[in-house]
This record gives C-alpha cells, sequence and structure tokens, in this order.
C-alpha cells in the first residue's frame, strides 16, 4: 500500500491498519515454515479477525462501506503477497543450508549390495562339464520340447514301451496332421524325458568320432523326495571305432574319483535299457548314512547316480552309422541327485524351494 493508501485506511479504520501493523510485524519476524504458517492463521484465516472485519462491512453506513470495502481487500492482499514471498525466502535459505551442511561426499564408496551366486545345480553342471571338457569331450545342447521320434523311436523305445504313456510322460500335443514331421513319418510333440534327443541329433549332424556331453532340463511324471516332474540331466555320448565297456568303466570312474573325492566308492551293476547293450547302473556309496542304510538310499547303503551301457547297433540305423566299423557307449544321470550325493542333501525338493537359507550353504 502506498502513503495515501495507509494515510486513508488509518482515518477510516484505526482497528484495520492497526491490524496491518501487527500482520506485517508478525510475518517478517517468522523464523521457520510453521511459524509463518501460524501468522497466516492468525492474520488471513477463516476465524480472523480481518475476515470479521470484511464480513460486517455489510453492516456499516452506506458511506462507509466502499472505502473499508476497497482497503480491508487492499490489505487482504498485501499480507497474502507478504506471506507467500517469506515463504519463499525461507524455502531459499533451508536449502542453502541443507547443501552447506548435507553434502554427498561421491568419493566414497557406495554402499554393500548383497551379490548373489550361481545355484548349486549350475554349479554341478560347470563342475561336470569341466571334468568332461578336460577328458576332450564337447557340450552339445537342444530343445526341451521335443518328437517323440527324437525322444523314443530313433532311441530304439518299442510302441509298448511305459514310457510312452501319458502316464509318464508330458506329450504337448497328440498325433495330428498339423504337427512337423520328422524323419519317416508325423510325430506328437512332447517335453523330452532325457536328453538322449540330443545325442541323436549330434550324429545326425557329424561323422564318428563323437565324444560329447549334454546337459539340461527334462521332465516326467514324478514327484518325491528323489524325483520331481522337472529336473536337470547330463548324458554323454562316445562313438568311435573300437570303443568297449571298459573304455566306459574307466570314463565313469574318472568322472567319480574328479567329482566326489579319491575316497568315493562306485558300484556297477547290469541293467537294462532299450537304446544300449549291455547295459548298466552306477551307483555311490550313500554319504547320509556312510554306506549303513537310510531313508535315502532306500536302507541299501548305496545310491544311483546314472545308467550306461554300450550304445545298441540298431540305433545306428537311425544316423546312418556303420555298426561294422564304430561302436560306443552312452551315459546319463540326473545333476539334482549327483548334487545330493556330494552334498549329503536328504530331499530333492531343497533345490526348488527357493529357500535362501539353503541356498547361501553352497
Amino acid at each position: 500500500m502506498n502513503d495515501a493508501q495507509l494515510a486513508e485506511l488509518g482515518e477510516a479504520h484505526p482497528e484495520l491498519a492497526a491490524l496491518r501493523a501487527d500482520a506485517l510485524a508478525a510475518v517478517a519476524v517468522a523464523g521457520d515454515t510453521v511459524a509463518l504458517e501460524e501468522a497466516r492463521v492468525r492474520y488471513l484465516g477463516r476465524k480472523s479477525r480481518l475476515t470479521e472485519i470484511l464480513r460486517s462491512i455489510s453492516t456499516l453506513p452506506a458511506e462507509q462501506r466502499p472505502v473499508v470495502g476497497k482497503l480491508g481487500n487492499l490489505v487482504r492482499v498485501e499480507l497474502e503477497q507478504l506471506v507467500d514471498a517469506r515463504e519463499a525466502e525461507l524455502a531459499k535459505a533451508a536449502l542453502a543450508e541443507s547443501l552447506a551442511h548435507e553434502r554427498i561426499d561421491v568419493t566414497l564408496p557406495g554402499q554393500p549390495f548383497p551379490r548373489g551366486h550361481e545355484h548349486l545345480v549350475t554349479q554341478t553342471i560347470r563342475e561336470i562339464e569341466d571334468i568332461f571338457i578336460g577328458l576332450g569331450y564337447a557340450v552339445a545342447e537342444g530343445p526341451e520340447v521335443e518328437l517323440d521320434y527324437y525322444n523314443f523311436t530313433a532311441l530304439n523305445t518299442p510302441e509298448g514301451h511305459p514310457a510312452r504313456s501319458s502316464n509318464d510322460t508330458f506329450f504337448v500335443k497328440p498325433l495330428s496332421p498339423d504337427i512337423p514331421s520328422g524323419p519317416g513319418g508325423t510325430y506328437p510333440v512332447l517335453l523330452r524325458t532325457h536328453t538322449s534327443p540330443v545325442q541323436v541329433r549330434v550324429m545326425e549332424s557329424q561323422r564318428p568320432p563323437v565324444y560329447v556331453i549334454c546337459p539340461g532340463k527334462v521332465y516326467r511324471r514324478d514327484s518325491d523326495a528323489t524325483h520331481t516332474p522337472m529336473f536337470t540331466q547330463v548324458e554323454g555320448l562316445v562313438v568311435d571305432e573300437g570303443v568297449t565297456l571298459a573304455d566306459l568303466k574307466g570314463t565313469i570312474h574318472q568322472f567319480a574319483r574328479e567329482f566326489f573325492g579319491p575316497d568315493r566308492q562306485i558300484r556297477v551293476r547290469p541293467h537294462f535299457f532299450p537304446f544300449t547293450e549291455p547295459s548298466i547302473e552306477i551307483d555311490v556309496n550313500c554319504e547320509l548314512c556312510g554306506g549303513a542304510g537310510c531313508r535315502s538310499c532306500k536302507y541299501s547303503g548305496w545310491l544311483e547316480i546314472m545308467g550306461a551301457g554300450m550304445v545298441d547297433p540298431a540305433l545306428y540305423g537311425f544316423v546312418d552309422y556303420d555298426p561294422e566299423v564304430v561302436t560306443g557307449f552312452a551315459f546319463g544321470g540326473g545333476i539334482e541327485r549327483i548334487a545330493m550325493l556330494k552334498y549329503s542333501i536328504p530331499d530333492l525338493r531343497l533345490f526348488y524351494d527357493n529357500d535362501v537359507r539353503f541356498l547361501r550353504q553352497f
């Protein structure tokens, strides 16, 4: 307000002039936003004296109403502008103080963030791969959604074999004309039950010699302490001239000695698989009970780690290999089962419970 307006205010409404002076002083001395808000409510709020004066203008004599109304509104606008200006000053001062006393030293190291690590299953795969790469093997991979041809037919599995039923295998699509054809016909699509189909695909793509291992996820309708519907498997295949069962036993023994340690005992016993002849199973002594017998090993003292055998000559007909020239062996086992035996884990399902307390141990 200018001098003329102030003089007119003092003459027309002394109380309003005094109220203005008090408000100006209160806003000017407000040291923080809390004090400033208190001053705003006291002098500009709905229950303030200024608001009461403006509401009572209608009760004044007619000749005073225009003057008091004009001057009262000028006081209100002036105080609102003053409050806004003071609020900006306080905010600027607060920012300056914050910058002066709360600076961040960007040269200091940051707060450490907990880092994860590879899952135990992945660690086991890497370790197995390292062992076999050291023995001269290559690592091969293939599709998890597979044709029945590669999963069963090309592996010499007969039509009536239990594994080919929906009770044991997850079929994605049944046999129908719209499914891609495999060699020699049209086949159902399924989730592979082992990584052996990768071996067939490798033999289709290259001539002997073949030295490969095939790690990857496989799917079967099993669920208990030692089986899960999805698990990880590693299989190996050797096809070359002059390969014998002695080479297979020596390979498995070397793997077991490097993976489990030189003191771990292994056992070889006869078995049957459609794609190997003769076939064997390889066991290691149960670390959980020291061979005395427990629930995990079904009280036998031994746990199977893999099946193996000499490649059945009938398989060579599917990949155009000459069984009179080459022989070979194959082996395969569950990664989780192998890790259980090495680290004395009692239940396969612990690998997939995602309990960080368990996973951090490895």
